[in-house]
Parts: structure tokens; C-alpha cells; sequence
């Protein structure tokens, strides 16, 4: 699981009104080497929360995502290639995303997150 899935992703059982961001625990990650596309990066940046993109790439230990971005950021290359690497090449492959209201845990199995819920979350 990438960083740009875990920054659309939010806890959705009934009654949790605080679902987002969700926590993760590290069991394993991989890095899967990308082609950088800028105009990509430019595109998506509006749509993420930077917040909790910052505080999952510091849980990952990717200390390099500054806590806030200016728009001439998104010029230099520096900053896109750490960027690029947060947001798509560091791979989230086994661990936990839990939800910061309930603590509810949801595995990361083979990269893939189970977010299904049990019948009484629904």
C-alpha cells in the first residue's frame, strides 16, 4: 500500500465521526522503484491532505517531507523526487492502519488493506 492510498483511506464505522488519518503500524515496507512524473505530482498535491501525508511518511521514517509546502516547492527537483518517493515507492506491504477514534485495526496483508467491516461496525 502506497502512501497516496493510505492518504484517501478513512475508518467507516458507524458513528466514528474522527475516521481520518489512519495510524500505521510497520511490520514490513519495500521500496519499488518508479518513473517520476512531475506534472503528476503537481496534479495530485491540491487533492491530499499534506498533514497526514507528512506525519505517514514520518512514521515510515521518511524524514525528508517538510511539514508544509509553498508553491515554488513544486519546481524544484529536490523536492518532487522525495516527494515521488513518499507518495509511490515506499510500499507498505505488511502492518496494520488503525483508526484513531476507535483503534480499530485494519490489517495490511501483501500490501493490500482489509477495511471490511464486521456486522455490528456497519
Amino acid at each position: 500500500m502506497r502512501l497516496l492510498t493510505h492518504n484517501m483511506l478513512a475508518c467507516n464505522i458507524k458513528g466514528v465521526t474522527k475516521g481520518f488519518p489512519l495510524a500505521i503500524e510497520v511490520t514490513k515496507l519495500e521500496t519499488k522503484e518508479s518513473e517520476m512524473n512531475p506534472d503528476f505530482l503537481r496534479h495530485i498535491y491540491p487533492k491530499l491532505d499534506w498533514k497526514a501525508l507528512h506525519d505517514a511518511a514520518h512514521t515510515l521514517g521518511l524524514n525528508d517531507i517538510p511539514e508544509q509546502v509553498e508553491p515554488a516547492m513544486l519546481e524544484d527537483e529536490d523536492f518532487l523526487q522525495k516527494f515521488h518517493h513518499a507518495l509511490l515507492e515506499v510500499h507498505l506491504e505488511e502492518g496494520a492502519l488503525i483508526c484513531p477514534e476507535t483503534n480499530r485495526r485494519f490489517p495490511v496483508t501483501k500490501g493490500v488493506p482489509n477495511m471490511l467491516l464486521n456486522e455490528d461496525e456497519v
